[in-house]
């Protein structure tokens, strides 16, 4: 592993600390790469030009657009992450899971299976599973989506520009409508 470290190390890349980074797999990096201490990358792992890892994170399988950033304690498996992106800290990214250009994904946030738009913003504390936000759509703190009825997962539809309040449980199959309104503590 050091050896590893030590090479990506001469091509540019900032380790914090050549023993405190686990590399199972092959991870590639653009230039101005910055990777801080106990990262663990698995599978093929791409990070764009300006990526910035936090500590402690585990990235498995997946793709971190240029000038990301990936706070500290934050998992992303099999997923695409945009540029300029940002994720966590403590943020769960998991399989299938593609995140836009210039999104912001909270602390102690899981997407799963979901699509977010460019710009969008998940707040704290939220879970968006089997999701298609479009560009521009708000998440309030603490909002969930009901996907799974006990018999099968649905699809939740967020179009362009809405605004989800704090503590919503969105139930799935539902759509919302752009630049739609819901007001905190809602149950649609």
């Amino acid at each position: 592993m050091k050896k590893y470290a030590e090479k990506l190390i001469a091509q540019g890349v900032m380790i914090f600390d050549s023993n405190r980074i686990d590399i199972r797999g092959n991870l590639k990096c653009g230039e101005n790469v910055s990777i801080d201490i106990n990262v663990i990358f698995e599978g093929e792992v791409i990070l764009g030009d300006g990526v910035k890892i936090g500590a402690n994170c585990i990235i498995n399988n997946s793709l971190i657009g240029n000038n990301s950033n990936i706070k500290p304690f934050s998992m992303i498996e099999d997923s695409i992450i945009g540029e300029s992106a940002s994720v966590g800290p403590y943020g769960r990214i998991r399989p299938g899971t593609k995140i836009g250009n210039k999104s912001q994904i909270g602390n102690f946030v899981e997407i799963k299976n979901s699509n977010i738009g460019v710009g969008c913003q998940v707040n704290h504390l939220s879970f968006i599973g089997d999701a298609d936000l479009e560009k521009e759509v708000i998440v309030g703190a603490g909002t969930i989506t009901c996907n799974h009825n006990g018999v099968k997962i649905n699809r939740i539809i967020i179009d362009q520009g809405a605004y989800i309040g704090s503590g919503s449980n969105l139930i799935a199959p539902v759509k919302i409508n752009a630049n739609s309104t819901i007001g905190a503590g809602s149950t649609i």
